[in-house]
């Protein structure tokens, strides 16, 4: 289907499309220079000692929990949502997910209270999602992971660039936090993820597991530092490649002006569609400055006026996706937790997720709130039918 107005809108420039050409031309494909500049790049953008490239966030989860140590007979805490990825790494590690719910349908993001109700003998640790961009409540779950020893992971794969009040970026206050790299993000090169930490024994691990537990990687032996390598442990093949960190590293100069465009774009939404009766708007305007606005979502009345209000939307060719309790997934219904999460699924059956991206001028703006005047009430108004 060919949208109006797109959910996202990646733009490739000309200088990216050769930096990626000068690393396929140089030949040189696997991990290699650009990735230690891209890693370096990357760490010092989010302010923290150490910054391991792989390739995916998902795969970047899975590792930095092996790395805490996290294995068969453990829990980790996780949200309900908005995505599954967290939870899948938890049982990639052996362990267990206990699904936690969210603050509601103001605020996607986990509850440290609840999160402190489930903690029991077998959990190992608490993940938080930085919902749609915006930074969870870190000191309250900090505190509280303290209190119990528990370590405390940072899922940031939708909020790079997000800043607490201090000015410090989301990801850098936990044992280690977790970026994705995925085309729909305000950093993308297609797939790809960092591991971030303060923790030099965590890096450590991640950089070897992600690499088969190799002693040497090609790059360093091309060098000829090494001439064979050992393997110490059952690893995996979770690189990312040069050509992405071109990309990567091409991009990144231009991420803070891409976050901004995002804000202009958040700001004009909410603007013009705070006064929508019958729609609210999650997270309160003050918080707006400190997301990096991965998704714009909004909230509806019920499920019913949700999906015919996404239904009218796509009509007029816009595009909008929303995201389930992770409870409500056939392979996780099982789960710790999954029949305990109401907020999770009021949120899950009343949001929706409008176009966003930092390429938008005021035309795409305007069509995607003229058509959700529209779209509403007559969705509003077909359920009354």
């Amino acid at each position: 289907m060919s949208w109006v107005v797109p959910l996202a809108d990646v733009k490739v420039p000309e200088e990216d499309v050769q930096a990626v050409l000068d690393c396929i031309e140089n030949g040189w494909l696997t991990m290699g220079p650009r990735i230690d500049r891209f890693e370096k790049a990357f760490a010092e953008y989010v302010g923290a000692p150490h910054a391991a490239a792989v390739s995916s966030g998902t795969a970047g989860l899975h590792l930095a929990l092996l790395a805490a140590g996290v294995g068969e007979g453990d829990e980790v805490i996780v949200p309900g949502l908005p995505f599954v990825a967290t939870a899948a790494a938890v049982r990639y590690a052996g362990a267990e997910p206990v699904l936690c719910d969210v603050l509601g349908v103001d605020d996607f993001s986990i509850d440290p209270e609840r999160a402190a109700a489930l903690i029991g003998p077998q959990t190992k640790g608490i993940a938080v999602v930085h919902a749609m961009g915006y930074p969870a409540a870190m000191s309250q779950l900090k505190a509280l992971c303290d209190e119990h020893g528990l370590f405390l992971l940072e899922d940031v794969a939708q909020a790079i660039g997000a800043t607490f009040d201090d000015g410090t970026q989301a990801g850098t206050s936990g044992l280690a936090g977790v970026y994705s790299l995925f085309s729909k993000g305000q950093l993308a090169v297609g797939e790809g993820g960092m591991v971030v930490t303060s923790d030099e024994a965590i890096d450590a691990r991640v950089r070897s597991l992600r690499s088969h537990a190799m002693t040497s990687v090609t790059w360093d032996r091309h060098l000829g530092h090494w001439n064979t390598y050992d393997i110490v442990d059952v690893g995996f093949n979770f690189r990312l490649d040069e050509p992405r960190a071109a990309l990567g590293l091409s991009r990144l100069p231009r991420l803070d002006a891409d976050i901004e465009g995002r804000r202009r774009v958040v700001r004009s939404y909410r603007e013009r569609l705070g006064d929508l009766p019958g729609l609210s708007l999650p997270w309160p305007d003050q918080a707006v400055e400190r997301s990096s606005h991965f998704a714009f979502p909004v909230v509806v009345r019920d499920r019913e006026t949700r999906d015919r209000f996404r239904d009218e939307l796509a009509e007029r060719g816009i595009q909008t996706t929303w995201y389930p309790s992770i409870g409500s997934l056939a392979a996780y219904a099982d789960a710790a937790g999954a029949d305990d999460l109401p907020r999770s699924t009021e949120v899950a059956d009343r949001h929706c997720c409008l176009p966003l991206s930092s390429s938008f001028g005021d035309e795409q703006v305007a069509l995607v709130v003229d058509a959700a005047r529209e779209a509403l009430p007559a969705a509003e108004s077909h359920l009354k039918v």
